[in-house]
């Protein structure tokens, strides 16, 4: 097929806009929206450091190459990656994101499990099951990231979460009746570095050709113990809906968005852990963050 644009060989079909792009047409269209994203969300501003989270694979990788391209000319501006080792066997090697970093000439940190919890998730998971490896994984890894990245002198912390992210988040907080996820506000909190999605309305699939256009090294491994997790089962069905209606998975994040907008979404308040000091949801009975909980859980305390 020839792109829509032009008489050049189309390398991708656009389903929710019925548009054929080559590579050029293709890559201004992606760089396009995520800059309109950082735009409308006023995302990055003078002054910034900017964190990408790094994990080496497809997502994180290409937004790293994008900001890189974004910003590499700005004075006003730094840009870092930051990568966190949880600890898995063959699986999200610290030195392929160190090499990504290297090659395009931006400063890069590294933390691990092991290093700031004295357990790995390889152990976590000898001694728990899978069950509740993703859970686990996530909190531990949020709260590593928020601390590095707070010591690093970040201002934003750049995510890799594209726009199938983004409605699999929300469809999985619908399924789960979770009312406080859905309306909780964005704002800033003290002590918690916001987070940015530049590539919050472009499709995984997308974001996965930028990368092979652009970056070489990343790595295309799933985690081994994501099997049988929630958001498999909602990705699933979001992708077999949205063949037939191609506007799905942005109409799922505009809602999402104009709930957490609602006067009636204020939602509950942050407050500080009582043991390690980090800033956590106000919950009614509970005094230390979900970390620590955890971290209490494996400990056998």
């Amino acid at each position: 097929m020839q792109c829509s644009k032009c008489r050049r060989e189309a390398i991708v079909y656009q389903r929710y806009s019925g548009l054929h792009l080559c590579e050029q047409h293709f890559n201004r269209d992606f760089e396009a929206k995520a800059k309109r994203a950082i735009r409308e969300h006023h995302w990055i501003e003078s002054g910034d450091t900017v964190a990408v989270a790094l994990s080496g694979g497809k997502d994180s990788s290409a937004v790293l190459f994008f900001l890189h391209g974004l910003l590499g000319e700005r004075r006003d501006v730094r840009l870092m990656a930051i990568t966190v080792d949880e600890g898995i066997a063959g699986y999200r090697d610290p030195d392929r994101a160190r090499r990504l970093s290297e090659g395009m000439g931006v400063p890069w940190v590294t933390a691990s499990f092991r290093d700031a919890y004295g357990i790995t998730l390889d152990e976590i998971v000898a001694r728990k099951g899978t069950g509740l490896s993703c859970t686990y994984c996530g909190v531990l890894r949020r709260a590593l990231m928020n601390r590095v990245a707070r010591e690093e002198g970040v201002t934003k912390f750049a995510y890799g979460f594209n726009l199938d992210d983004g409605a699999q988040s929300v469809l999985m907080n619908v399924l789960r009746g979770d009312a406080a996820h859905l309306t909780r506000p964005v704002r800033e909190v003290e002590g918690l570095v916001p987070r940015i999605r530049p590539f919050l309305y472009i499709p995984e699939r997308e974001v996965a050709l930028y990368a092979f256009l652009h970056v070489e090294g990343f790595d295309l491994a799933g985690c081994p113990y994501a099997v049988g997790a929630l958001r498999r089962d909602v990705r699933g069905i979001l992708d077999e809906y949205t063949y037939r209606h191609p506007a799905t998975k942005y109409s799922l994040v505009r809602l999402g968005e104009a709930l957490r907008r609602t006067d009636a979404a204020a939602g509950s308040g942050f407050g500080v852990c009582e043991r390690c000091g980090e800033p956590m949801p106000v919950k009614e009975g509970k005094g230390i963050c979900r970390a620590c909980q955890v971290l209490d859980e494996l400990r056998g305390a």
